[in-house]
């Protein structure tokens, strides 16, 4: 990210999982990371994270250093690959610590506390939600909600009503970052590009081709598809995450030379990698 800023060490961001739909490790994802979604921002005081994938697990054995830990976990959707590393989120067994937790209801009206802890329950996991020593306090978020943490305000939109997927706008001291990470078929929608007009960085989802066997060119359009989005809406940086399980560290630096190429300000994420907010 590049600008004539300063960055600010107040505003981090850092990606724990960048793997959509499944955890894919081993020594063709070591680069980027094979963890399934989870990002984590920390603006002064306050610790926000996106999403609860297998990349949850790793925040969370880091976070056993700082406790105690108060954190903000804001759920895009519903699906396993979003939920899976929260059974494993050791912070939350431990009595010192406090989770605020957000997302919205399923399409079935299950709320989040409920999917979260179905998921927990025999023959699943052998451990239930109850277990869990930490304080839980869950919050039903709907479209166009504001979440006001002090002075930072994250607003939400649905991406994808059928999906009940959720993108989360976070502003704080003129700073405005998007995570929004759902199926294509949202990025035409008036309602996402009013949430991420002019923002100062856009995390978007990489997109996944119909057919795995597409040509290198073919896939590469669709990647400056998402560029093309950031630019016509103002975007001042591009970060794209959540790849498909098949894409192999080799292809993924690839294609980050041809995001950077288009747009100097456009980058891949990768695990472990922090981001300091210019803005």
């Amino acid at each position: 990210m590049t600008s004539n800023t300063t960055a600010t060490t107040d505003f981090i961001i850092q990606f724990w999982g960048v793997r959509d739909g499944i955890s894919t490790p081993g020594k063709d994802t070591v680069r980027y990371g094979g963890n399934t979604p989870c990002v984590e921002m920390c603006l002064g005081t306050k610790r926000l994270i996106f999403d609860g994938g297998s990349g949850l697990r790793v925040l969370g054995n880091h976070l056993l250093r700082q406790m105690p830990v108060e954190a903000h976990i804001f759920f895009s959707n519903c699906h396993w690959d979003r939920l899976q590393g929260f059974p494993f989120f050791i912070p939350a067994f431990i009595p010192i610590n406090h989770f605020h937790l957000y997302g919205a209801p399923t399409t079935e009206g299950e709320s989040m506390q409920q999917r979260l802890s179905n998921q927990m329950l025999p023959p699943n996991f052998p451990v239930p939600i109850q277990v869990m020593g930490a304080k839980l306090e869950f919050y039903q978020v709907t479209p166009d909600n504001q979440v006001f943490l002090d002075d930072i305000v994250i607003r939400t939109s649905y991406l994808n009503y059928g999906q009940r997927s959720l993108g989360y706008r976070v502003t704080w001291r003129g700073c405005s970052v998007v995570y929004a990470t759902a199926p294509d078929e949202y990025l035409g929608h008036e309602d996402f590009r009013e949430l991420v007009k002019d923002t100062d960085l856009l995390i978007l989802a990489a997109p996944r081709p119909v057919k795995q066997e597409i040509s290198f060119p073919v896939l590469e359009s669709l990647w400056l598809e998402r560029v093309k989005v950031a630019k016509a809406s103002g975007v001042k940086a591009l970060v794209l995450s959540n790849y498909d399980p098949e894409y192999d560290d080799d292809l993924l630096d690839r294609l980050a030379i041809s995001v950077k190429d288009a747009f100097g300000n456009g980058s891949l994420a990768q695990e472990g990698v922090a981001i300091p907010m210019i803005c």
